[in-house]
């Protein structure tokens, strides 16, 4: 009976170990060697307790491999073969100069589709819609920031400049 517990306890541990470290299947063939084993040693002390460790089996491997599973993105050997890749913090792929467009205005360069892009501040940027269609040369405005994500919608052109007008009264010709 000790010897039927131990061989399914190093089993449900090799199961585990099967899914952490890469091993080919060695790792699994041992586990299933083992549990096989318990279960066998089991039936020939009584049917009754054969049953019960191969139904203990049947309910404890899949729980032992999602815990496998559970467990792996905590790893040491994931995260050393795993990189973690950029995020917005690292700012890896963000434009530095976007950071200033909000509540800037533009004109629509590449119609949006609902990507496209637009000339704001003199420059071109690459920016996006939420879902509508702006066509070529219509005036956009930056509603939102995200990332390298420039969010825009359409809006009314500018007011040119008011020119100074001069007063013609004042003037007086020779």
């Amino acid at each position: 009976m000790t010897l039927a517990i131990v061989l399914l306890g190093i089993g449900l541990l090799l199961i585990i170990s099967e899914v952490l470290i890469p091993s080919l299947g060695l790792l699994g063939g041992l586990a299933t060697v083992c549990l096989i084993g318990s279960v066998v040693i089991a039936w020939q002390e009584s049917p009754e307790l054969g049953q019960n460790f191969l139904l203990a089996v049947c309910v404890l491997v899949p729980l032992m491999i999602m815990l496998g599973f559970k467990l792996l993105p905590k790893s040491p050997f994931t995260k050393f073969m795993v990189t973690e890749g950029f995020s917005f913090e690292d700012g890896a792929a963000v434009d530095e100069r976007d950071k200033d467009l909000l509540g800037r205005r533009g004109v629509v360069e590449a119609p949006l589709r609902p990507a496209g892009a637009a000339r704001i501040e003199g420059r071109r940027v690459d920016v996006v819609t939420r879902g509508e269609m702006i066509d070529t040369g219509a005036w956009v405005e930056v509603i939102g920031l995200s990332g390298n994500r420039v969010e825009v919608s359409a809006c009314e052109a500018p007011e040119p400049p008011a020119q100074e007008t001069q007063d013609d009264s004042a003037h007086v010709e020779p």
